[in-house]
């Protein structure tokens, strides 16, 4: 089977390199396609080229302001920004599909009085029953019956009031090209058949209008997710035509990226939590984190690191690299990589991400006071540490945002308490009183409440400690103790222990099972 001699493709290196981003504003944006703008993004600062990021918004039915702001606001807020296109501008302005409308006329009228495309007024039933007749499968689809239309046959249909579809003509051999992810490819004849670019109605197709501005823009690779590989033959036989009526003179390369998929092994859908961006927003990851994440769905800095800066990511990422296999979306992987990220912040950092999640928890309020940011400054380094999510800050630090009477004890963390609770407490009340406030710093609130609880009353740590967590937090786990005291100051610190001891002795607060001789941690 002989192979068409098609124009050939890009060449362009470094500086040269033109990518784009076009996605249509439907729905909120999925971690698989942000996926795909990360991987043009950084294949574009790696080599020194340009990124265009243009809206395909022809669906009116389907598409959407909203989801187009959505689509701003996602990039924006995970740093992957853009050379030329929407919101930016640039020499191939409108980048909004819809504003595109003449420019997509000027190039068919100029393919059909090339030949390039041509009427077609074939329904679906006549190609079903022509199909049928000859023995040809149904799934085959469109037979090319119409190229041979005579001007008599047109004006007939047109006489029954028919409008005509146009389709391209593709070439009747196979076509072959070489995928910058999957390497070579090809096509046979008969894969693919002369398709509808332009409605009867007079409106272009996706498989139109992509190309075209592609070509328009001078776009040079391709860079798309694998479910639109099947269509790729359908592009470079437009290519062709575009390039024979001196629209372009090349045909970019293609790198079709792998599916990302979800839990068993199934194609993460738009209704799976963890395809929403957002979500994993609003749960407390960081752009670092989730970037870093997105970019090893299918590529790698090496086989034994996982976590890396965006800017090594820019630094190592070659298209070429990536992996054409399947990447699965592990989310515990995902917020382990952010936790890494969490710790790499300077500490102010971390603390002022944190706060809209407080906020929003109802913990503090805008604008926050002094004295609440100077606390939250001096607790942030004992979570930082243990946070793999900024969603995580509420239940680890609210409670050095209340007063002792408003502390919520957590049903487990009361279930938790040994029987000999009161006798913990009063204890370490009797320690901490005799401390001046000047003094009441971590070390000697840690050494002065071990010569009570361990020393004089014999007890292991988990059983000495266990009780003044619930006291002072509500929960059996909370960032570290003596910190978290010499954070509250002692009057506070004192009331907590006072309050839970108070609460133990109410009728009916019940008393945990714990033994008083529990294992050391």
């Amino acid at each position: 089977m002989s192979t068409t001699q098609l124009p050939p493709f890009s060449t362009a290196t470094g500086a040269d390199v033109r990518v784009r981003f076009c996605p249509s504003p439907t729905g909120t944006p999925h971690v698989g396609l942000i996926r795909t703008a990360l991987f043009n993004w950084a294949y574009a600062r790696h080599t020194g080229g340009k990124l265009v990021f243009r809206i395909e918004d022809t669906d009116a039915a389907r598409d959407s302001e909203e989801s187009y702001e959505q689509l701003i606001d996602a990039l924006t807020w995970l740093r992957i920004d853009w050379d030329e296109g929407v919101n930016v501008g640039g020499p191939h302005a409108p980048y909004r599909q819809s504003q595109r409308g003449d420019i997509y006329l000027e190039i068919i009228e100029k393919l059909k009085a090339s030949g390039h495309l041509y009427e077609s007024f074939s329904t679906a039933e006549e190609i079903d029953a022509r199909n049928e007749a000859n023995g040809r499968a149904k799934q085959l689809g469109y037979d090319n019956f119409d190229r041979g239309l005579t001007d008599a046959d047109r004006e007939r249909y047109r006489s029954e009031g028919r409008l005509p579809a146009l389709r391209l003509r593709v070439p009747d051999s196979e076509l072959s090209f070489d995928d910058l992810v999957r390497g070579p490819i090809t096509f046979p004849a008969g894969s693919f058949v002369d398709f509808v670019v332009v409605r009867p109605n007079g409106a272009p197709l996706y498989t139109f209008v992509n190309p075209v501005d592609d070509a328009l823009m001078g776009i040079t690779h391709v860079l798309r997710g694998e479910d639109l590989l099947s269509s790729t033959p359908r592009q470079i036989a437009l290519y062709d035509a575009l390039v024979d009526i001196g629209v372009t003179t090349f045909i970019p390369r293609f790198g079709h990226m792998p599916y990302v998929m979800g839990e068993g092994n199934k194609k993460l859908s738009k209704r799976d939590p963890e395809s929403n961006l957002f979500h994993h927003r609003d749960r407390g990851f960081i752009p670092e984190g989730l970037v870093n994440y997105l970019a090893l769905l299918g590529w790698s800095l090496t086989h034994d690191r996982d976590v890396f800066s965006i800017d090594e990511l820019v630094a190592a990422f070659d298209i070429v690299d990536v992996n054409p296999n399947p990447a699965r979306f592990d989310l515990k992987k995902a917020e382990s990589i952010n936790g890494d990220h969490i710790r790499l912040l300077a500490v102010d950092d971390f603390a002022a991400r944190v706060v809209p999640y407080l906020v929003d928890a109802g913990i503090l309020s805008l604008p926050v006071p002094d004295a609440q940011l100077a606390t939250l400054r001096e607790a942030a380094p004992l979570v930082q540490e243990r946070m793999a999510l900024l969603g995580e800050a509420p239940a680890m630090l609210g409670f050095l945002f209340q007063q002792a009477h408003a502390i919520d004890y957590q049903p487990d963390a009361l279930a938790s308490l040994p029987e000999n609770t009161g006798v913990i407490l009063a204890a370490a009340v009797g320690a901490l009183e005799l401390i001046e406030e000047t003094n009441f710093t971590h070390d000697r609130i840690k050494d002065d409440l071990a010569a009570a609880l361990i020393g004089g009353l014999g007890l292991k740590p988990r059983i000495a400690y266990g009780p003044l967590r619930v006291a002072l937090s509500g929960r059996k786990i909370s960032p570290p103790l003596f910190e978290s005291m010499q954070i509250l100051g002692k009057p506070e610190t004192v009331a907590r222990l006072v309050r839970l001891a108070e609460h133990r002795a109410e009728p009916g607060s019940g008393s945990g099972s714990a033994s008083a001789s529990g294992s050391e941690v």
